[in-house]
């Protein structure tokens, strides 16, 4: 069962050491949520291949 965003959000929290700066506490918030929606893309089928991911970066790189 998936946590709640309130419960998850904690978890991390409670992860950082207690001088954890507010900055700090954003970026691991922001960095879990991205590792939550990637997993579920990644079990709902929404992935791309490696080929298609290189082909995106080179046209980032114009």
């Amino acid at each position: 069962m998936t946590m709640i965003a309130k419960e998850s959000a904690k978890r991390v929290i409670n992860s950082l050491p207690d001088d954890s700066t507010y900055d700090e506490i954003l970026r691991e918030l922001a960095f879990a949520r991205m590792i939550e929606r990637g997993l579920k893309d990644s079990k709902e089928g929404k992935t791309i291949s490696n080929e298609q991911m290189k082909q995106k970066m080179k046209q980032w790189q114009r």
